[in-house]
């Protein structure tokens, strides 16, 4: 090691740039959950109510139209997203796009595990672009990720899903939403977890419901067996209750409180477009760095399809980029290793199955400040581990 490259001088006050569970809110503290139902039934009154009023503040920082539904469900966004395929895909053809490892996961669900026969499934390559949106078709059912949480891509723009479409667009926005805009009008149900942009505890997903997704539900009955997770229907009606508070299984009530408490915070700073702008200029931080850093790339060459919260980067360097492949993800793993025993940027390594490199944070609760002290932290990490390349 090369311990004459000076460090900076200036720390992240905070050093969690993790893409989930994320950052908490700037100020929390324990003391914030001091008024959490806990020992107390969550389908009490109370209970009730404190749920309730979870998915009504959902929907004003979230600005979800009033005739769209909203329910609290088990397993995170992962757990929404598979309610949603397995309860509604069969009664017409569908089509999925994937661009990172998580909607992967739904191109498995929709071909192998459901095997839908009329079922096309646009998988881009390589991590940092996008499928062929044109090949979206209006009567098909409409599978995707608004936002790639693990190649730092995401869709520039709602356009490609047809205003007159016959299917129902799926819109899996669990790194995107109160982050990036989301056109209610072109999509039919939308999925999100707490532990995103809110930077709230994980294990409980949200889900959203246009009319058509309802007319759906009630209208197709499945040719499979749904587990009692998955079932949003009673006697071919949908369960209402679900969209007032109650669950299909026990919440966590301390993480309910967690949730309103984030909720209230957005509200205090300005609501949706408030935290729009605190992503925005957390990339942005990133963005100038990069520009002028000639080591490092952005995953995602095109700035129109760049994520704003998980931002992906790869070493550019020709010392690292002529290494052999494996020697390369070995690299990057000791750089966000360093990074993390000198306490400036924990969990900041790529996701397991993306290409190697970084992968930082940049949500509504992380701090402009803190990023902009950990990128010169970046410079000096990769100066050591280049230096350790040198015989």
């Amino acid at each position: 090691m090369t311990a004459h490259i000076p460090a900076p001088g200036v720390r992240p006050a905070d050093a969690r740039f993790s893409s989930g569970p994320t950052r908490k809110r700037p100020g929390w503290t324990l003391q914030a959950l001091d008024g959490a139902l806990l020992g107390r039934s969550h389908r009490s009154g109370a209970g009730k109510t404190r749920l309730k009023e979870a998915i009504d503040r959902t929907r004003r920082l979230l600005e979800v139209p009033e005739d769209h539904l909203i329910a609290i469900v088990p397993a995170s966004d992962t757990g929404a997203v598979e309610m949603v395929l397995w309860s509604m895909l069969g009664s017409r053809p569908v089509d999925v796009f994937a661009w990172e490892s998580f909607g992967e996961e739904w191109v498995t669900d929709v071909s192998e595990q459901l095997k839908l026969k009329d079922a096309r499934t646009h998988v881009a390559r390589p991590y940092g672009t996008l499928p062929d949106f044109t090949q979206a078709r209006p009567e098909a059912d409409l599978v995707f990720t608004q936002n790639g949480t693990t190649s730092g891509a995401r869709i520039p723009d709602f356009q490609w899903i047809a205003a007159n479409r016959e299917g129902l667009a799926i819109n899996d926005a669990t790194s995107a939403a109160f982050a990036q805009p989301i056109d209610w009008s072109r999509c039919d149900v939308v999925t999100f977890s707490w532990q995103k942009v809110l930077g709230g505890e994980a294990a409980h997903g949200m889900l959203v419901l246009s009319p058509r997704a309802v007319t759906r539900l009630e209208s197709y009955t499945p040719p499979r067996p749904l587990p009692k997770l998955f079932r949003m229907t009673r006697k071919g009606k949908l369960d209402r209750e679900l969209f007032e508070g109650a669950t299909i299984n026990t919440p966590s009530m301390l993480a309910v409180e967690d949730y309103l408490d984030a909720l209230k915070w957005g509200e205090r700073i300005g609501g949706l477009a408030a935290l729009h702008a605190r992503a925005d200029a957390n990339a942005r931080v990133l963005s100038e760095w990069v520009e002028r850093t000639p080591w490092v790339d952005f995953l995602v060459k095109d700035p129109a399809i760049r994520s704003n919260t998980g931002v992906c980067l790869e070493v550019v360097d020709p010392r690292v980029t002529a290494l052999p492949p494996e020697r390369q993800a070995d690299f990057a793993k000791r750089l966000a290793a360093l990074l993390e025993r000198e306490g400036v940027a924990l969990d900041a390594a790529s996701y397991r199955s993306a290409p190697p490199g970084l992968r930082i944070w940049c949500g509504a609760t992380v701090e402009r400040s803190d990023l902009a002290a950990l990128t010169p932290w970046l410079d000096w990490a990769f100066a050591h581990c280049v230096a350790d390349l040198t015989p």
